[in-house]
């Protein structure tokens, strides 16, 4: 059993365009963006950052925003849901304040004792808030008081067919993750003594496949401290038989990629070296920032992407 890993580091998804994803998570969710770069697979996308001050791990939704893409239509092997902590009195403020922005989706809830409010990004993506004791600190805008504003992750849902969800569960356990409850078709899974977002949920369901578009997950990534204890995950996944890519340099940490047996694809990152690289804390988010191999490009992709109005 794997212990390098603390609990998630950030999650990507599709967007159908940058400024309507830009405004519903700096605007409507109050958080910050930490980063605007490119994917670095296909540098004519941009590739947005949000989360705490810093962007520290476990705080971070990230987005490949690709021009008019077609909705994604949910199912099975995907990530279903994408959960966030809030404070715990701090539900009656955002189901208003949800309301007040029209967001779809907006339904009330409990999981696992912890009360939830669902709702539904700008294309359909499925997110959570969930009250909870959390000490991490905010980030604070001007419309989003600190007493209620979102924290971090709490969990990520993963929608899995039978076989799949057992595979994964044994894949989590590997992992250093443990069965924590059971409710239902939901089991959740626990990093004991990892970070405030080290819980993944998996929901057992008969559902065709799931396919992959605007509003869909790309991919969760988990954390770990640094480069060694990302090699040492690394040796371990492929001696059971996991294809696992070599290490990627994403400049703001570095990045391993394997399929999990329920079909979602999982990225291993490194805490190091965060994103205030190469932009000052205070500005982060501020500045199109392209990795060296597209810096020849910038011209170009200044007057093809989409314009960000803040």
């Amino acid at each position: 059993m794997l212990t390098q890993i603390n609990g998630l580091h950030h999650v990507t998804s599709l967007a159908s365009g940058a400024q309507d994803n830009n405004a519903f998570f700096t605007k409507t969710l109050g958080l910050r963006r930490v980063k605007k770069t490119v994917n670095f697979d296909a540098p004519d996308v941009y590739h947005l950052y949000y989360g705490d001050e810093t962007g520290s791990p476990g705080s971070v939704m990230t987005y490949f925003p690709f021009p008019g893409a077609r909705r994604g239509r949910s199912g099975s092997g995907e990530v279903a849901t994408t959960a966030f902590t809030v404070p715990k009195d701090a539900l009656p403020f955002w189901e208003q304040r949800l309301a007040d922005h029209k967001v779809a989706g907006l339904q009330k809830g409990s999981r696992f004792g912890a009360d939830v409010l669902a709702f539904q990004g700008p294309d359909g993506d499925g997110f959570a808030l969930v009250t909870g004791d959390d000490e991490r600190s905010p980030w604070v805008s001007q419309d989003v008081p600190e007493e209620v504003a979102i924290r971090g992750f709490h969990s990520a849902d993963m929608r899995l067919a039978p076989r799949g969800a057992a595979a994964s569960a044994e894949l989590l356990r590997f992992m250093g993750y443990e069965t924590a409850e059971r409710d239902g078709n939901v089991t959740r899974f626990q990093v004991p003594g990892g970070t405030a977002a080290n819980v993944i949920d998996i929901s057992e369901v008969d559902a065709p496949q799931a396919d992959q578009g605007a509003g869909s997950v790309h991919h969760i990534a988990f954390s770990v401290d640094n480069r060694e204890k990302q090699l040492e995950v690394r040796r371990a996944l492929m001696d059971t038989g996991y294809q696992v890519t070599p290490v990627i340099d994403r400049d703001y940490f570095w990045a391993i990629y394997f399929r999990s047996p329920g079909g979602v694809l999982f990225e291993v990152a490194t805490n190091e070296p965060g994103f205030d690289r190469d932009e000052d804390t205070a500005h982060l988010g501020e500045a199109l920032k392209l990795p060296s191999q597209h810096e020849h490009l910038r011209g170009r992709l200044e007057e093809l992407l989409e314009p960000i109005h803040d």
